[in-house]
């Protein structure tokens, strides 16, 4: 398998953990199981923080001067990571709200 393939199968698997926790968080959140929710998207972040050392990866090189191809399967990979950092915002939002209204 090429460089390339590796790295983009690394950022979909670990963006993959990570959008896993996320909505598992959001549920946790609907269930008032508040801290449970909040570990939830630690270990998304931590998913993502892998991920996201994988892409700076690929911008160091192209940094350098080296030629990155853009593959189908990168451009899958980066558009998975940035709706998944968008959804990260918007489960921490869910989370807040669940707990505004939350009788406990």
């Amino acid at each position: 398998m090429e460089e390339l393939e590796l790295i983009s199968f690394q950022l979909i698997t670990n963006v993959g953990e990570a959008r896993s926790a996320l909505f598992e968080a959001m549920k946790a959140a609907r269930e008032e199981r508040f801290e449970e929710a909040e570990e939830l998207v630690k270990k998304a972040d931590a998913s993502l923080l892998k991920a996201q050392e994988s892409h700076m990866g690929l911008i160091q090189q192209e940094a350098e001067g080296k030629t990155v191809t853009v593959s189908l399967l990168l451009m899958h990979a980066e558009d998975q990571m940035m709706t998944t950092e968008t959804l990260k915002g918007i489960v921490r939002e869910v989370i807040l709200t669940h707990k505004k209204y939350s009788n406990k």
